[in-house]
């Protein structure tokens, strides 16, 4: 089966999800005991997902790539609606997560010029 069919097809186990995402099973448990994607289970207890997993799982790699923690993004997963755009209720939350990485780069750079100063000062001549 292809990449392109394979979204019509479901339910997905999870190696077929995994595959289809490029995200590894060990991930999609934990995305799963995080409560970020859902999971059923068959009757012979493998976790089954929906064709709308691979979607989710696509929006939380994207959270997890501009750096919130998952704790974090199960709090946004209300407000993703299509692939890179989160509806107005995610702003708050990202302002605030914003906010602190600019301080922490403002301090990042406060030490590197103090590094810097001791390395210079330290120089003979």
């Amino acid at each position: 089966m292809s990449k392109a069919s394979a979204p019509e097809k479901a339910p997905w186990r999870i190696g077929e999800l995994a595959e289809q995402t490029g995200v590894s099973t060990r991930s999609l448990r934990h995305y799963e005991n995080q409560g970020l994607i859902i999971a059923q289970r068959s009757s012979t207890g493998q976790r089954m997902f929906s064709a709308s997993a691979a979607q989710q799982v696509r929006h939380i790699r994207m959270l997890l790539d501009a750096g919130l923690p998952t704790q974090v993004i199960a709090e946004l997963m209300d407000c993703i609606r299509d692939p890179g755009r989160l509806d107005p209720c995610a702003v708050p939350t990202l302002v605030e997560h914003l906010q602190d990485y600019d301080r922490r780069l403002a301090e990042l750079e406060t030490t590197r010029v103090t590094l810097q100063g001791l390395i210079d000062s330290s120089q003979p001549g």
